[in-house]
């Protein structure tokens, strides 16, 4: 009895943490294996097609973020980290990778090659 007891606290004190670090999930599931994520994406667009096409949007949607903007000068880059954001005078825009090591050294270099002098 008093065996059952210790062990009934134990487990009282495990069971909130293996919540938190999903361990008994891990352990268990499936008979000790583990689920892994396919480690390549598909070759295919139909993912970003279907995506797309169940995006609600009432102005513009932005291809590359299916974000929903007013104008398509308007969209964001998808990886502000690692993209500058340059607008064109026409309504556009362009992300390119960031260039250089000052801020704004990408859309310096962009508008130099649309001088063509780059």
């Amino acid at each position: 009895m008093l065996l059952q007891s210790l062990l009934s606290a134990l487990m009282l004190l495990i069971l909130p943490a293996s919540a938190q670090f999903q361990f008994f999930e891990q352990m268990f599931n499936q008979g000790g294996q583990q689920q892994q994520r396919p480690q390549n994406a598909g070759s295919d667009s139909a993912w970003y097609q279907q995506r797309y096409e169940d995006a609600h949007c009432d102005k513009y949607l932005c291809p590359h973020t299916l974000s929903c903007v007013h104008f398509p000068h308007h969209c964001p880059c998808a990886f502000p980290e690692v993209e500058d954001k340059v607008e064109f005078g026409d309504g556009s825009m362009a992300c390119v990778s960031k260039g250089g090591y000052k801020a704004g050294e990408a859309a310096r270099k962009v508008e130099l090659a649309r001088k063509g002098l780059l």
